[in-house]
């Protein structure tokens, strides 16, 4: 069984968010969710979460382990994002790597745009 995911891992990812978005009060949601741990898995492995949600984007930070984490971000069901890694050894590399993706994501939606 996956520990939950402490309060210091949860003050890692306030923080960054704060630093992120000054000045809004972005509430995480803890969850569980059920995910392949490996792509050859038949079996679903129930872990600790974190999800939160700031415009239209929903994100969430899984833990996978003891120092293993997942992350992803979406608009909808079928607009999925992750970062490129499969699984961050460090909750603040996984939060700002995150983030930064995201950002990158809403820059070329921007420019898609104009």
């Amino acid at each position: 069984m996956i520990k939950d995911i402490t309060d210091t891992e949860q003050w890692a990812i306030s923080s960054t968010l704060k630093e992120r978005w000054p000045g809004q009060d972005i509430e995480l949601q803890p969850a569980d969710v059920e995910i392949k741990m490996f792509p050859h898995d038949r079996e679903l492995t129930t872990c600790p979460a974190l999800f939160w949600q700031v415009g239209e984007t929903s994100f969430i930070i899984i833990k996978t382990g003891e120092r293993a984490y997942r992350s992803q971000f979406y608009y909808k069901g079928f607009q999925q994002y992750g970062t490129g890694k499969s699984e961050f050894d460090d909750i603040a590399d996984c939060v700002t790597t995150l983030l930064q993706v995201h950002a990158d994501k809403e820059a070329d939606l921007r420019e898609e745009k104009s």
